[in-house]
């Protein structure tokens, strides 16, 4: 499934997912905090470059930096792109 965006180069566009907090007695928790999670799924990936090829796939589950990237609105969805290099870790499940 195309999103619509193609990131260029070793480029990423991510899309934030929200992440349940569960007690020790397993009461999910509402976000009160204010804070953006920092975990995304990664939707769109770029080719990669010669000094920089893409490890990264679609569907896979990531933890970013906080600060990178550059928001973007499209079709009334909110993504993030970013360099690869601003990808923290994969997520296994």
């Amino acid at each position: 499934m195309s999103i619509g965006i193609k990131p260029l180069g070793a480029r990423v566009v991510i899309e934030q997912v929200e992440v349940e907090k569960k007690t020790q007695s397993g009461i999910v928790l509402a976000g009160t905090t204010g804070e953006k999670p920092q975990f995304a799924e990664v939707v769109a990936v770029g080719p990669g470059t010669e000094d920089e090829p893409m490890q990264l796939k679609v569907d896979d589950k990531v933890i970013f930096s906080q600060y990178a990237g550059t928001p973007v609105k499209y079709n009334g969805v909110e993504y993030i792109i970013m360099n690869q290099r601003d990808i923290l870790a994969t997520i296994e499940d």
